[in-house]
């Protein structure tokens, strides 16, 4: 791996995700989302993508413009509200859907990334998490054309819990307030959320950060996401930062 991870554009940074991809993608809302790169996965007009995200944006924004090309085929997310385009398309069978608990979906990634292919969770056991039968996809007819396996579960000391499988994917993309050429990222306050377990579980690690700064700049102890996990780094200064809702007096 190169050690000056610098490329110029967003557009070069994702030139070799394909059809078919599976993306793991920070913020959580539109805070601390990766928008240029995934603008730039727009423009590249590649499809049957696979996303794991928190949520997936809001109608235009974020993962919302992908959904709105329809160039996402599955996606797992805890939370799937705000955005219309996407309720109407898994409702209408277009959209497979896998929801997962919050804290179980920032598991998984930070288990992908630590190289563990399961673990053990009490979160979901006694529901459809567990038991099976949550709507993946429907049928457009209101009926389930896929639903969710039932999965494994065990006692330990005298508590249930259930197996959970770890997410790695093709590509991760995210978005961090100041980055060095050697890739070791620094994320901004709630801005972080998923970014650091995102940029963990992609097999391909790709970077859009605010601030582009020089190796030795960033001191060790403050890095949150090292080098080592990150593939890409494309500097996106002074990028749009949008709220989902405005609230005035």
């Amino acid at each position: 791996m190169a050690m000056d991870k610098v490329v110029a554009t967003a557009a070069e940074a994702v030139a070799d995700v394909t059809d078919g991809a599976s993306l793991a993608v920070g913020g959580f809302g539109l805070c601390g989302i990766p928008e240029a790169l995934i603008d730039a996965v727009l423009a590249l007009g590649v499809t049957d993508l696979e996303t794991v995200s928190n949520n997936c944006g809001v109608d235009g924004i974020g993962l919302g413009v992908l959904l709105e090309h329809q160039r996402i085929r599955r996606t797992v997310s805890s939370y799937v509200g705000e955005n219309k385009e996407f309720a109407r398309q898994f409702l209408s069978g277009e959209l497979e859907v896998e929801l997962t608990p919050q804290g179980t979906l920032a598991e998984r990634l930070r288990a992908g990334g630590a190289g563990i292919p399961a673990f053990y969770t009490p979160t979901g056991v006694g529901t459809q998490v567990a038991d099976g039968g949550l709507p993946w996809r429907y049928d457009g007819a209101g009926g389930v054309a896929v639903a969710s396996p039932r999965k494994e579960t065990r006692d330990f000391d005298g508590r249930t819990y259930v197996l959970e499988r770890a997410i790695r994917t093709d590509f991760a993309l995210v978005h961090a307030w100041k980055g060095d050429r050697h890739g070791n990222l620094v994320y901004r306050e709630a801005a972080a959320n998923f970014n650091p377990d995102c940029a963990a579980a992609g097999r391909i690690t790709i970077a859009e950060v605010e601030h582009l700064v020089e190796p030795g700049e960033i001191p060790p102890a403050e890095v949150h996401t090292p080098g080592i996990y990150v593939h890409r780094v494309v500097h996106v200064p002074n990028p749009t930062k949008r709220i989902e809702r405005e609230t005035v007096r």
